[in-house]
């Protein structure tokens, strides 16, 4: 049995260095990174469409559309992100360094999903939609914070120039 030892374990970095060679030369990084804050600003958006409706019982048909925006946008960082992180760590998803976001992102994929499938199904009051909704926004929330708190570690560790990619869900 090795004896403990007080001296700090190594910690895998972000990237490799040929991962992280792979990651800058991929157009998948600047599609991240332009959809990452976009899928943000669709949530915001919505979120307050979302939250004038509950407030004032206004604007049912333009929250609604703006949570079908939002999962669209959700879909396509989805299926980009997956393209990046196969082209940078050769997985289509649950890479090593970002497996517990991916594992995440199955949730609030699923959540999003989930809308969208009571929204054409319909019978659900609207009330119970929304409330749908708002749980997908949380876990996409406490995903983006997984995400941004990762590649801030990154940064803080001196894996310099991560990308914007952390917020893919």
């Amino acid at each position: 049995m090795p004896l403990p030892t007080t001296e700090p374990t190594a910690r895998r970095p972000l990237y490799t260095a040929e991962e992280r060679a792979r990651r800058d030369q991929s157009p998948w990084t600047i599609v991240q990174g332009v959809l990452a804050p976009l899928q943000f600003l669709v949530f915001l958006v919505s979120l307050a469409l979302v939250l004038r409706w509950l407030a004032t019982g206004e604007g049912y048909a333009l929250a609604t559309a703006s949570i079908v925006v939002k999962t669209l946008v959700l879909y396509a960082i989805m299926v980009t992100g997956s393209i990046w992180e196969k082209v940078v760590f050769g997985r289509w998803l649950f890479a090593p360094t970002f497996f517990w976001e991916d594992v995440f992102s199955m949730l609030v994929l699923a959540l999003h999903t989930a809308y969208l499938a009571a929204l054409w199904a319909g019978g659900w009051a609207p009330t119970a939609l929304i409330a749908l909704a708002l749980a997908a926004y949380a876990a996409y929330v406490v995903n983006a914070a997984q995400f941004v708190l990762k590649l801030r570690a990154a940064r803080l560790a001196g894996d310099a120039a991560a990308p914007v990619e952390g917020a893919r869900a």
